[in-house]
């Protein structure tokens, strides 16, 4: 009873300095609002660029002014502690109510030391590798001045064509949605006030990975059963997860554009949800919803107010549009200061209002950004996230003693190392190939390089695709002259390495591709080099799936290696070495032609399928579902990923064939590591639901293991099975199981065939 009573005092105690604290931060949001004119109101509302660094096309004029004025509620890209001192220092010397300045910048993967690429991150399969990515990257962020984050990118994609394929994590809902919480824990941390936590963003609801035709900004339409099975799990993990902010997306959803969509943001977001945060729109996205046919500025910034939407990026549009349309009874007071107190309290929640100055601290400037450990980090991560996707006669992990010819235009171009949307990075630090080559064999292995071939044969197109300074310079001779000397030195070699595939920029935001192949002048070299009869390893460095299809055929091996961050050069020999064993599986499905596209494992069947006898042969069937001219299946599935050990799964069972809503079952299995290497293996379960109400996916991932074995070493695992699982969205977007029955399969990718039956009663 003693016990009991001390319990209940110390619940009453934390549950009194809780609601003390909401009290506070109520009470004193409520005596600045009430000292706030209009004016003041709507400049909390406003988001202006400070030019440091281009995201956009638009531009914010005269900003220091407009600070003083009280008519600026935050700032985005701009780096440098001075440089935030300055403008903080406007905000609370010049301004009238002296409230802080919020800074945000886009912390995609890490600050000046960048991680690989988000797509990248989610192939190690390893949240607490993602999360602690992204606790560097607010360690470093703040170090430097920044406390809010546009990031997590969760949209789920499914069309590599669409070049911000790059920026989230993939093609499935479970596992993006576990990765949206990583990333938030990571940047938030327990306490938004500590000065090394960074306000995340949610972004881009919704739908944005969708676009037709994989081309950036494109229309979106789909069904709703659509959005809230697939594409809005990972934004409501967000919520879950206390995300602090959403931004909002560029296309249009049901016809509404994003950002003026009510439903989206007021029903979905806020009353369904129950997000407390605030909405930012995306770059310059109420003025664009003109171009979108919904009417003029004033009316767009109303539409998005009205929709849920809290501040507006660099289109001013609220602050020099709403005074008339409150006057014209288009939006209500009571609107503008619901959006204010929600800018406000996130500044309250951040610790601006205690200290403006918490996040301006030279020292740790100096001492937290860009360390050797944080060096370290990124580079064992970067050689987690590597897919190898080929290795014909275990050519790989290369060997001391041969002779290698390193050749491609991405052997040695640091510039492109650490991959799109790495705004904060300082490109000349970024570890090419052939350093981390000198850098980690180079005194045990000859090493001869060679250029090989240009980009693109097309100026203008490698132009594009190699912006913010990741220039690749151009060799001007003919092409043919600079293959054969590149195949001079491979004859001078045992093993070809190729470092080919994709530039950084080739990737991101308005980098959308029609041909998802390595270029053809990179095509032209590398069959120069199979000519030579020498095993050649392909080093694909890309940020989206491509059509991989004759490489597969003709190269002894692939590595994947993404686009892997400053550390790239070092990590991609460790792997290629042996002294890290690749481990990524592949979160998006590789087509063999982009006439698959989209292809994604977690699709539904149709009322005429193709037999898994003719879908595994490749084999047409008049009347039944495939095509004339390709395969049904992808070229590399969901979730695949060699070693350079093997693995053997056996010994499958549940622990009952029958279960009830409130019971769970038990899988285990045995998994053996058969090969001549320690390694990871990523143990993956899918479920597909037989029979529902509505058409269901043929296969869902719904639970994975990362196990590491030592060679000859074997483990049994355990899954448990619950009602929770075997939830989805009904045609009456009701959250439920059904009963029935369901198959499990469990494998190393989402094409495993070891499978066993269960029911839910």
């Amino acid at each position: 009873m003693r016990v009991l009573n001390s319990f209940i005092f110390l619940f009453l105690l934390a549950f009194n300095f809780t609601m003390a604290q909401k009290k506070t931060k109520d009470l004193f949001v409520n005596e600045l609002m009430a000292k706030m004119t209009l004016e003041e109101k709507l400049g909390q509302l406003n988001l202006p660029t400070s030019g440091d660094i281009v995201t956009g096309q638009g531009k914010s004029m005269n900003v220091k002014e407009r600070i003083e004025k009280g008519e600026v509620g935050g700032l985005f890209n701009i780096k440098s502690i001075a440089k935030i001192k300055e403008m903080q220092d406007i905000a609370m010397t010049k301004s009238r109510l002296k409230i802080p300045l919020i800074i945000a910048m886009d912390v995609i993967h890490g600050y000046e030391t960048t991680f690989p690429i988000p797509l990248a991150l989610s192939c190690t399969w390893d949240m607490n590798l993602i999360e602690k990515s992204a606790r560097i990257a607010a360690q470093e962020a703040t170090a430097d001045g920044i406390n809010w984050t546009f990031s997590p990118m969760i949209d789920i994609a499914r069309d590599p064509r669409w070049g911000r394929i790059a920026e989230g994590s993939g093609e499935d809902p479970f596992l993006g949605s576990l990765i949206a919480k990583a990333m938030v824990k990571g940047y938030q941390g327990n306490s938004l006030v500590a000065n090394n936590t960074l306000l995340a963003c949610a972004k881009h609801f919704a739908l944005y990975g969708a676009a037709e035709a994989g081309r950036d900004y494109n229309t979106v339409d789909m069904s709703r059963n659509q959005m809230y099975n697939i594409y809005f799990p990972p934004f409501k993990a967000a919520v879950e997860s206390g995300v602090g902010t959403f931004m909002t997306a560029f296309n249009d959803v049901d016809g509404i554009p994003a950002s003026g969509n009510k439903w989206l943001f007021t029903e979905v977001l806020r009353n369904q949800w129950k997000f407390k945060g605030f909405v930012v729109t995306d770059y310059e996205a109420i003025k664009e919803m003109t171009m979108h046919g919904t009417g003029d500025l004033q009316h767009n910034s109303a539409m998005a107010l009205n929709a849920g939407i809290e501040m507006d990026m660099v289109d001013e549009g609220f602050v020099q549009t709403l005074p008339k349309s409150l006057k014209e009874g288009k939006v209500t007071q009571k609107r503008i200061n619901d959006a204010v107190r929600l800018i406000l309290e996130a500044k309250y929640d951040l610790g601006l209002f205690d200290n403006p100055y918490i996040y301006l601290d030279e020292k740790r400037a100096k001492t937290e950004i860009f360390t050797p450990e944080n060096r370290k980090i990124s580079r064992e991560i970067a050689a987690q996230s590597f897919v190898l996707l080929k290795n014909e006669n275990q050519i790989l992990p290369l060997k001391t003693n041969q002779k290698i010819a390193l050749i491609g235009p991405l052997h040695n171009s640091k510039e492109n190392m650490p991959g799109t949307w790495s705004v904060a990075t300082d490109l000349s630090k970024a570890i090419s190939l052939l350093q981390g080559f000198k850098d980690t064999v180079g005194a045990e292995v000859e090493i001869k390089t060679a250029f090989g071939s240009n980009l693109e044969a097309n100026e203008t197109l490698q132009n594009n695709a190699t912006m913010f300074g990741r220039t690749i310079p151009r060799d001007t001779r003919p092409a043919q002259e600079i293959i054969n000397e590149a195949v001079a030195v491979a004859n001078q070699s045992d093993v070809i390495i190729a470092a080919v595939g994709e530039s950084s920029e080739y990737n991101g935001e308005s980098s959308s591709r029609t041909r998802i192949t390595i270029p053809q002048v990179q095509k032209d070299l590398l069959d120069a080099l199979y000519k030579t009869g020498k095993p050649v390893v392909i080093v694909l460095f890309t940020g989206r799936p491509l059509d991989l299809t004759e490489e597969n055929e003709k190269a002894t091996a692939i590595l994947n290696v993404w686009f892997p961050g400053t550390e790239a050069g070092h990590a991609i020999a460790d792997v290629l070495y042996g002294k890290v064993n690749p481990s990524g599986k592949l979160t998006t499905t590789f087509p063999r032609n982009i006439g698959q596209i989209p292809i994604y494992y977690n699709h539904k069947n149709t009322g005429r399928p193709l037999s898994e006898e003719k879908t595994e042969k490749c084999e047409f069937d008049k009347f039944k579902t495939g095509y004339l001219d390709e395969c049904n299946t992808p070229l590399f599935p969901f979730g695949f990923g060699l070693s350079y050990t093997t693995f053997e799964m056996s010994n499958l069972k549940l622990s009952n064939t029958q279960m009830t809503a409130k019971q769970t079952i038990k899988s285990t299995l045995t998994i053996k590591n058969t090969g001549q290497y320690d390694g990871s293996e990523v143990v993956q379960l899918y479920i597909h639901d037989k029979v529902g109400s509505i058409t269901r996916p043929v296969k869902e991932l719904k639970g994975f293991q990362k196990i590491f074995l030592k060679k000859g070493e074997s483990k049994e695992i355990t899954f448990e099975i619950n009602e929770e699982l075997l939830k989805f969205y009904n045609f009456d977007l009701k959250y439920v199981a059904e009963a029935g029955e369901f198959d499990m399969y469990i494998g190393n990718n989402s094409s495993t065939k070891m499978k066993v039956t269960f029911e839910l009663k």
